[in-house]
């Protein structure tokens, strides 16, 4: 028998925790809890998507801020489970946190490259002047973030001295230098979008973009959508989100194919073939790049 791979295996799992918690559900209607219910070709696909998992029917849906809070802690564990699959691609120590309920502490200041941020937001709730004039624009606020540790320079020297007192001093990758973790990247999670919560993913990505100092972390949407032409809202164009990851994309596309939806399908083989829209399981192979 052919043994499955553990990101499969991990992939499965993923799947059956959304069920299990009802994030996932299909109710006495026939309407899956990531479904629009008023949108035909929605409802079929997300029936269609849910059946395919393993999702049954006569459950009760989740109010809408309940199932997106469960649908990031979800994304947190599967990041969590299979990163470290891949430490041969990208070794080092690695932290990843849905931020939840702290979203509001400005969580990313916590860590490099926006510590800046924290003496800023001191500063804007000190001065009302400077709080109209910046507004929230600093206030960064990711769903789920992926962290790199410093490295002791007992670790980075452990085949040879490779750094020493004297040079090297400003990078934030050595414990010597500054004891903080460092973003790697930020994971925006939406079970579902509507025009305004695509907005809300761009709005995010540039302002972790344009308050950084500091490289780049990468930039990801992890969104539960059936419907193509909404997740092309966020997914078409480049510039502020790297790349869009479903959270069933083969299970999306046999479901379009089999609903005779040229369009829609049209819409996920442009997204798919243009490098704007790939599975849940490509996203922490991508992080190692």
């Amino acid at each position: 028998m052919h043994e499955k791979a553990q990101l499969t295996l991990a992939r499965t799992t993923f799947h059956r925790e959304l069920i299990a918690d009802r994030t996932l559900v299909v109710d006495d209607k026939g309407i899956a809890s990531n479904a629009d219910s008023s949108q035909r070709f929605s409802r079929e696909a997300a029936l269609a998507i849910a059946t395919r998992l393993g999702a049954g029917s006569g459950g009760v849906k989740l109010d809408g801020q309940r199932a997106g809070s469960q649908f990031e802690a979800s994304v947190r564990t599967f990041l969590a489970r299979t990163l470290p699959l891949f430490d041969m691609l990208r070794p080092g120590r690695w932290a990843v946190e849905n931020v939840g309920s702290s979203r509001k502490g400005y969580h990313l200041a916590r860590y490099e490259p926006y510590r800046h941020l924290a003496e800023l937001a001191q500063m804007v709730d000190e001065s009302p002047t400077l709080a109209a004039v910046l507004g929230n624009a600093y206030d960064v606020s990711p769903d789920v973030i992926v962290i790199r540790l410093p490295v002791p320079d007992s670790e980075i020297n452990a085949a040879g001295v490779l750094v020493d007192g004297e040079h090297g001093l400003l990078t934030p990758i050595r414990q010597a230098n500054q004891p903080h973790g460092i973003v790697h990247a930020v994971v925006s999670c939406k079970w579902t979008l509507r025009s305004d919560r695509a907005q809300n993913a761009r709005t995010e990505a540039l302002g972790v973009l344009r308050n950084r100092k500091g490289r780049a972390p990468h930039i990801a949407v992890v969104t539960g959508e059936p419907s193509p032409a909404r997740i092309a809202s966020l997914a078409l164009g480049t510039g502020d989100v790297d790349t869009v990851y479903h959270f069933a994309l083969p299970e999306l596309v046999e479901a379009t194919r089999a609903l005779d939806n040229d369009e829609s399908l049209s819409i996920l083989e442009t997204l798919i073939n243009g490098k704007r829209l790939r599975d849940i399981a490509d996203l922490p192979l991508d992080l190692c790049v």
